[in-house]
């Protein structure tokens, strides 16, 4: 392997940019990198799919342009424009960070690998993005549009391949000099082998099918942040509103210890 890379690491950036090139996808935080607007991203997309992200990105920007204004929000005004992506707590986190980072860093965004992580919601692959998207650093992360590039291009006959075996791969092949610009390609690249290929994603060790949503807790969840975004409810009310079965008492329990919802005498609201 390593033979393999001191020969042909330049080819691998030329495919990897001339397939992204040839693939790419316009996305407004592409066009405006300011480290907000790549932080409001990167937390929309974990587990979310770009079509559905960029309409409510766009709504979202539009309401809260800065982490001031979206420190200062009300948490249930921004579940409100948050409803619709679920994952809710995403939505928490969010505002957490807004306010850490007007708080604690005069309203500008870390800079730093160690103080991104600190970021509630944030752990290794968002804290790498935001660094290679947001300040162009060459910092390896790994997500599943990665994956399938790198499963395609190096290890196309074996099985069960770990992060860690990535890692060191991704460090030593990744453009230095212009990683956002790489990393778009190989996520373009990569969401286009996930459509075109076999799934190699299942190479991973690290890979979960994710649970249907229809049917679901989180589905539940979802109709409860959403009526309650249109007022409060007493419990009766909200369980006939909500149309569900044994999931409900279970998704609001987990609402409420989730933070994201309040109970105030005898109805529930969106926590203020």
């Amino acid at each position: 392997m390593r033979y393999w890379l001191e020969m042909e690491k330049a080819t691998f950036q030329e495919l990897v940019k001339t397939r992204g090139h040839d693939l790419y996808r316009d996305m407004p935080w592409r066009r405006d990198t300011r480290p907000y607007y790549i932080l409001v991203s990167e937390l929309m997309l974990q587990q979310t799919q770009v079509a559905r992200v960029v309409p409510k990105f766009e709504a979202f920007i539009a309401r809260f342009p800065d982490t001031k204004t979206l420190a200062k929000a009300p948490l249930a005004e921004v579940l409100k424009y948050w409803s619709g992506l679920g994952y809710n707590r995403r939505a928490r986190y969010l505002h957490m960070a807004a306010q850490i980072i007007e708080r604690d860093h005069d309203g500008r965004m870390p800079d730093t690998l160690e103080a991104i992580k600190r970021l509630p919601g944030v752990g290794d692959a968002t804290a790498g993005a935001i660094m290679v998207y947001a300040f162009n650093r060459p910092v390896p992360f790994i997500e599943t549009n990665v994956r399938a590039v790198y499963f395609h291009c190096f290890f196309a006959d074996e099985s069960k391949v770990s992060d860690a075996a990535l890692l060191p791969l991704i460090t030593e092949t990744m453009d230095q000099e212009n990683p956002r610009e790489f990393y778009r390609a190989l996520m373009d690249y990569g969401a286009w082998l996930k459509k075109h290929t076999k799934s190699s994603n299942a190479k991973s060790i690290h890979y979960k099918k994710q649970s249907k949503f229809s049917g679901s807790v989180r589905e539940v969840r979802g109709r409860i942040v959403r009526l309650l975004g249109e007022g409060d409810l007493t419990r009766d009310a909200l369980a006939d509103m909500a149309a569900a079965d044994e999931r409900f008492e279970p998704a609001l329990n987990s609402l409420v210890k989730d933070g994201l919802v309040t109970q105030t005498d005898s109805v529930f609201h969106l926590t203020r």
